[in-house]
């Protein structure tokens, strides 16, 4: 139950030492690959079929392989794969669909069965968010009409999709690779724009929900999206009646000052399906550890984590088998 509820990154381009250990001794879930994992089609294909038999080998369920493919600035394959200029650069819905034929086509045929896309946040063109270069232009009803349609050709190619920031980071301006952003947008205001794609993204079933490192102190004074029970269980489970997968953004990153101990109990409690844990280091081992001690003490985070296991157990029956 501890090691599905972690995506875990890794150092190398081969099932080496390490991602053994995170296989077997850990048992994680997942794995995210980054630039540094990736070589060449060959070599990537390699990789994700040992990883994926070794879990196998191991008795385990097969592994999430999760990538950020979006196109733009932010794609980890490169060419020899196809590039798209990104999300700003998309005219209309055939290219939302031709981006999302593709990708799926080409992830699917490395053994990658997970993008962590679509972008769907919203960018007000009064602002100079963080997130521009990333956003598909318009309003949130056009970004969740883009989204969507991106949503639907992923998964109907087999790749799960995952929309994300939520509940949305379209309005800030600083980085969350580096800072804690403050969002302080009226409740009312995210409802009528930033969480319409999300809205849509949930209509169209999309596989994940990725959560935000951003504080929204008129939704939750206390906690980041990613750590916040009242955004993660309260907003996106309970008032949106999302059922699909949530997941942190990379617990390393800057924004995230708690300790790797509170962080995991406030996604346990918070009823977060997988924390993102991306690069290799002490917190791989901090996370995994805190996940069982918490699921061993607490017989309440011992029952919502059967539930989160049995959501994550049927993403893998639906898209990986």
């Amino acid at each position: 139950m501890a090691g599905q509820r972690l995506m875990l990154g890794f150092d190398g381009q081969t099932l080496n030492d390490e991602l053994k250990h995170l296989i077997k001794e850990y048992r994680t879930g997942g794995i995210i690959l980054f630039r540094p994992n990736i070589e060449s089609p060959d070599q990537l294909r390699r990789l994700c079929t040992d990883a994926r038999n070794y879990a196998l080998d191991q008795g385990l369920p097969d592994l999430f392989v999760a990538v950020d493919q979006e196109g733009g600035q932010v794609a980890r394959l490169r060419k020899p794969f196809t590039e798209f200029p990104g999300n700003p650069h998309m005219a209309n819905l055939e290219d939302a669909r031709e981006f999302a034929r593709i990708t799926a086509s080409e992830l699917s045929d490395m053994g990658i069965n997970m993008n962590m896309a679509p972008v769907m946040d919203v960018a007000p063109p009064n602002v100079d968010s963080i997130m521009k270069d990333r956003v598909f232009t318009g309003n949130e009803n056009r970004v969740a009409e883009m989204g969507t349609a991106v949503i639907r050709g992923l998964q109907k190619g087999g790749i799960m999709a995952v929309a994300k920031h939520f509940p949305g980071i379209g309005r800030t301006v600083k980085d969350s690779h580096f800072f804690l952003p403050e969002l302080e947008a009226e409740p009312s205001d995210l409802k009528q724009t930033d969480l319409v794609p999300f809205e849509a993204a949930a209509k169209a079933r999309v596989s994940g929900m990725m959560l935000s490192h951003i504080m929204y102190t008129r939704l939750d004074p206390d906690w980041q999206a990613s750590l916040s029970k009242t955004i993660a269980y309260d907003l996106l489970r309970a008032d949106m009646g999302y059922q699909g997968l949530v997941m942190t953004d990379d617990l390393d990153m800057k924004a995230i000052s708690h300790d790797m101990e509170t962080c995991i109990y406030r996604i346990l409690v918070a009823q977060i399906d997988i924390a993102l844990v991306c690069h290799a280091g002490p917190n791989i081992a901090e996370a995994r550890d805190a996940v069982m001690r918490y699921l061993e003490k607490d017989s309440e985070l011992f029952e919502s984590g059967r539930t989160s296991v049995k959501r994550i157990l049927a993403a893998k029956q639906k898209f990986l088998v």
